[in-house]
């Protein structure tokens, strides 16, 4: 398994590309921004591009979609809950001040207990909302994508549209129920792990609480 990390745009948002070097197979997760950086990243690990796995929808999650999607036909893949954050997306960049590109819609349908797979590696689809209705954790191989549910320290905005702190609450608990040694992989910010977090986390340790929603 060969995972690159590509901090994108404005947000300094974390873009992965995901290969299976023994089936020379690749996913792009939450390809952000910089869609020409991506796709020199592909082109450049030599493996079919498969699939764009989306953790949600918020603007600076979705911005290179558009992009990848002109040179490499792969379906898009979006729990049905975040579509309506999905369909904003030229709307909040507007607000912003950002380029942005709308992207074509979703073509799969992700649901809580999916089986992904690129290659030869096997992944799981967990429902996790809270910053975002549809957000979702993919985890397996012994890493977890948690887009913006938790980040190394600290956990995800619950002052959004559509967000809500109890959500996040209880998603919390069903990502902790993953094995210490996960390496957790988050849409910003530095990679850590489950353990790490279930001690020194301050929202995860019990010193504080999630708000909002």
């Amino acid at each position: 398994m060969n995972l690159q990390r590509f901090v994108v745009g404005a947000f300094e948002e974390n873009s992965w590309l995901l290969v299976d070097e023994r089936a020379s197979a690749a996913v792009l997760i939450d390809p952000g921004d910089e869609g020409d950086t991506l796709l020199s990243a592909v082109d450049r690990s030599g493996a079919m591009l498969e699939a764009i796995w989306l953790t949600h929808a918020h603007v600076d999650h979705i911005g290179a979609i558009a992009a990848v999607r002109r040179r490499h036909a792969v379906p898009i893949f979006l729990h049905p809950d975040d579509r309506p954050v999905y369909d904003l997306g030229a709307r909040i960049a507007e607000m912003y001040g950002l380029p942005f590109e709308s992207p074509p819609p979703p073509d799969r349908a992700l649901a809580d207990g999916d089986d992904l797979s690129v290659g030869t590696l096997r992944f799981r689809v967990m429902h996790a909302p809270g910053h975002a209705p549809g957000h979702v954790v993919i985890h397996g191989e012994g890493i977890a994508f948690t887009g913006d549910c938790l980040f190394a320290g600290t956990i995800g905005r619950t002052d959004l549209p559509l967000a809500s702190g109890e959500q996040l609450a209880v998603s919390l608990d069903r990502i902790m129920t993953l094995d210490d040694a996960t390496i957790v992989y988050p849409g910003h910010g530095a990679s850590t792990t489950i353990g790490e977090e279930r001690l020194g986390n301050p929202f995860l340790n019990g010193s504080a609480r999630v708000r909002g929603g």
